[in-house]
């Protein structure tokens, strides 16, 4: 039995995709690596296929037209053997200590009666050049080394701390149920993972413990400022989307709601940074968009996200005011190391 499925969603990863396959193969037989080359043209099939002789009943390398990362992730969930699943990105990867511990999480809970939907562990900005590594962490957020509720949460994440794609492992019948379905061609999918399934989970385990080593530091990473402002449609396809998914109506906990709407205010923060970023009249005008979207989908939400700290922060008036919202998320992310 696979406790665990790995998915490692590849384009053109030729160069660096390795170890990402060895530090999640080095977890043995109850992992499943579902390394999904995503028409590459470059070497990516052919490691990964050597990688599927070198770990036997471990790798297992798939091949696909190209479909984008969501594409790549949709397959590795319809693929998947393993009763809890993972995203990795090719450029990334799972530290093992941690890595074994969230193993030993799964095998224990499977003991007992209850179920888990969802582990949250701590991830690492492996940015180039910085010597002192940020780690995200959840230490007096979340209760440790046990399976918890929301009703349980201890303190509600605060503006510079959140959960992304990258803390998380989730239970894969949650996923397939929660009807998880990411776009095509489309960037920053990472998001949707990590909100649309929380919707629907109800107990957590919390490991303090870093996972996940994101890698910053390629001039072609989707995650580079420069990079996210040619792509702001698809933020805010992704943005728009995550308004439309956004289903109170199932939840039921004060602090799972406020969790899902800190998600949204960290998204509708980004969002309108990049746009004030670029600056220009047909940019400014989607950002007005973008919250005239919100308040028609959903006025309660919208209210809360428009006139709390950030929401008016992000909304001042003016060119003055839109250089103040700029420079004070810079300092923020400068101060936290997020990119």
């Amino acid at each position: 039995m696979k406790l665990l499925t790995v998915a490692i969603p590849c384009y053109n990863s030729a160069a660096y995709m390795r170890k990402a396959i060895d530090a999640a193969a080095a977890a043995g037989d109850e992992v499943e690596v579902l390394v999904i080359d995503d028409g590459s043209k470059d070497d990516t099939y052919e490691i990964a296929k050597a990688c599927e002789k070198e770990y036997p009943g471990i790798v297992r390398a798939i091949h696909q037209e190209n479909k984008g990362h969501g594409g790549a992730v949709n397959t590795g969930l319809s693929e998947a053997q393993g009763l809890y699943y993972k995203v990795c990105d090719s450029d990334d990867w799972l530290a093992y200590d941690a890595l074994m511990e969230c193993l030993q999480v799964i095998r224990d809970t499977l003991k007992g009666p209850e179920t888990l939907d969802a582990i949250v562990m701590n991830y690492m900005y492996d940015k180039v050049g910085v010597k002192k590594k940020r780690v995200m962490r959840y230490v007096g957020n979340f209760p440790e080394n046990r399976i918890f509720t929301w009703k349980e949460i201890e303190k509600p994440l605060g503006p510079q701390r959140y959960v992304l794609m990258h803390s998380l492992v989730y239970r894969t019948n949650l996923l397939k149920e929660s009807g998880l379905k990411l776009p095509e061609h489309t960037f920053y999918v990472d998001n949707l993972v990590a909100f649309q399934p929380m919707i629907y989970v109800r107990t957590l385990y919390y490991i303090n413990m870093t996972l996940y080593r994101y890698f910053i530091g390629r001039d072609d990473q989707s995650v580079n400022e420069k990079v996210m402002l040619t792509r702001l449609d698809q933020q805010l396809r992704v943005t728009r989307m995550m308004i439309d998914e956004y289903r109170p109506d199932l939840v039921k906990e004060k602090n799972h709601m406020e969790f899902l709407v800190h998600y949204m205010s960290i998204m509708m923060t980004v969002s309108s940074v990049l746009l004030m970023r670029k600056g220009d009249e047909e940019s400014l005008k989607a950002k007005k968009e973008l919250w005239e979207y919100l308040k028609k989908k959903d006025l309660k939400l919208y209210m809360k996200l428009r006139y709390n700290l950030l929401g008016r922060l992000m909304n001042m008036p003016g060119r003055a005011g839109r250089l103040i919202a700029v420079k004070g998320y810079q300092i923020v992310q400068k101060f936290y190391g997020f990119n």
